[in-house]
């Protein structure tokens, strides 16, 4: 089994040589870039790290759609600039996946930071996934090659991309919980606060589910991510640092 991982980034210099390195530390079949137009060095130090670098219009869906296309591996590993996982990652998905049960999943979080507040998001994104099948993407989403391709891919969306896949997905597939960890920056959370950052997505998420598009929510999220709390990050154009927590 080939395990391919697509990392999506936008201005990620500071963290791009880390993630490459680490992800490459589990030995998969290859590391893709999917570089949404940086103004900085982060493709030129992605491919220097030893990433393959695809370049692709900006945004976290189209990104690592570009990556998937590019990819050779039999199963697809989606990471975050700002996460890395564990040495055994990919084999832990490579014995997950040795039969024919299961298609996708993602890891258990560890937020690098401290505080009982962290540890509650831990063990609430790992309950929403695996007692509701519906992982986000900063918790590493992986997935059959052939399955992603014939649900066509990250649906074309501005927000909330990873939540619409995996609503397909679980459909098809109960999604893994693998003990990973996958270890996780907690940047988002320090600067705009755990409570405030989590009822903002927990909002975001119940107007989705009445049905506002995604694409109108991704007005509000952008522009409090481009406020002065929220500039420097990569937020406001769906990179790699665009999370959500819970």
């Amino acid at each position: 089994m080939a395990v391919s991982i697509v990392i999506p980034t936008l201005n990620e210099a500071d963290l791009i040589t880390r993630a490459v390195a680490s992800a490459l530390a589990t030995a998969p079949h290859e590391v893709i870039v999917a570089d949404g137009g940086s103004s900085d060095d982060t493709a030129c130090l992605a491919e220097a790290a030893g990433a393959k670098v695809v370049c692709s219009p900006r945004g976290r869906a189209t990104q690592q759609n570009a990556g998937a296309r590019l990819a050779r591996g039999d199963v697809l590993l989606f990471l975050h600039a700002d996460a890395h996982l564990a040495a055994d990652g990919v084999r832990q998905i490579e014995r997950a996946l040795s039969g024919p049960r299961y298609s996708c999943g993602s890891f258990q979080q560890v937020i690098e930071a401290e505080g009982w507040l962290y540890r509650l998001l831990e063990r609430g994104n790992a309950w929403r996934a695996a007692r509701r099948g519906l992982p986000y993407g900063d918790q590493g989403i992986f997935v059959r090659r052939a399955l992603f391709d014939e649900l066509g891919g990250f649906p074309d969306l501005k927000l909330m991309e990873d939540v619409f896949l995996m609503r397909r997905l679980r459909r098809r597939s109960w999604p893994l919980l693998l003990a990973g960890p996958l270890y996780v920056n907690a940047r988002r959370w320090q600067r705009h606060g755990v409570v405030a950052q989590t009822a903002r997505n927990w909002a975001l998420l119940a107007a989705a589910r009445l049905g506002v598009h995604p694409n109108r929510l991704a007005r509000f999220y952008y522009a409090h991510a481009t406020s002065p709390i929220g500039r420097g990050t990569g937020e406001a154009t769906g990179g790699a640092s665009d999370r959500r927590a819970n």
